[in-house]
């Protein structure tokens, strides 16, 4: 009997869900241009709660989006985490943002699932998942190009999605590719599986050594000056 707080912050849309059990109790989300996470977390996480009816001592684990992805984002979002759960002495859990982002797409058995979040200029955070949600390929940065996923999908049709797929499109790919008419980026309310069984399992991080799966060294651009 669990309630989970979780937090996902790793791209321009800021959210939070609650769950009980395994079941979407209350959410909430922001997508915006501006990235006002730092503003609009805390709040979001008092409005979840107060829609879910609890107090934040009755939560029984956080469970965070640990990347890869926007960088200042992973911070701010991993910092509220550990902190709630320094504070409240409960586990923390953390999921991969690219696995949490295919867990709501349903695909025909021989279909696999790429989700692309958006670098810089070609490049995506990318991996390969198949109909059941199974990792096909790890998680990588990738400069894409039209013979991107070949050796890996070979035949099988693919769903492409995330705020990265608009590159990949652009480059008429040599496999089976289909995409999704909207941009899907990951959310707190597809989380709440995942997170329930990492804590059925007591899969929990360490809160004084982990760290955000970055993926890539933090880079600035440089000053036209």
């Amino acid at each position: 009997m669990a309630y989970i707080l979780h937090l996902d912050t790793t791209t321009k849309k800021c959210s939070v869900a609650l769950a009980f059990n395994g079941i979407l109790c209350a959410q909430k989300e922001l997508l915006s241009e501006a990235f006002s996470h730092s503003e609009k977390l805390h709040v979001f996480i008092q409005e979840v709660l107060t829609q879910g009816g609890i107090e934040p001592s009755q939560l029984q684990a956080i469970a965070v989006s640990k990347g890869p992805g926007s960088y200042t984002g992973l911070r701010i979002g991993i910092a509220a985490a550990k902190g709630l759960c320094f504070a409240m002495d409960i586990p923390l859990i953390a999921l991969n943002t690219l696995e949490i982002m295919v867990q709501p797409h349903i695909v025909s058995s021989d279909t696999f699932i790429i989700p692309m979040l958006d670098a810089r200029r070609m490049e995506v955070y990318t991996a390969v998942f198949d109909s059941n949600k199974k990792w096909v390929a790890k998680t990588s940065a990738l400069v894409l190009s039209e013979i991107s996923f070949m050796d890996v999908v070979q035949s099988h049709p693919c769903l492409i999605i995330g705020d990265g797929a608009a590159k990949f499109k652009s480059l008429h790919p040599k496999i089976k590719a289909r995409f999704t008419e909207e941009v899907h980026y990951p959310s707190a309310k597809e989380m709440f599986l995942l997170a329930l069984k990492r804590f059925e399992k007591k899969e929990f991080e360490s809160l004084a050594y982990f760290e955000p799966f970055y993926l890539k060294d933090f880079q600035t651009t440089p000053s036209k000056k």
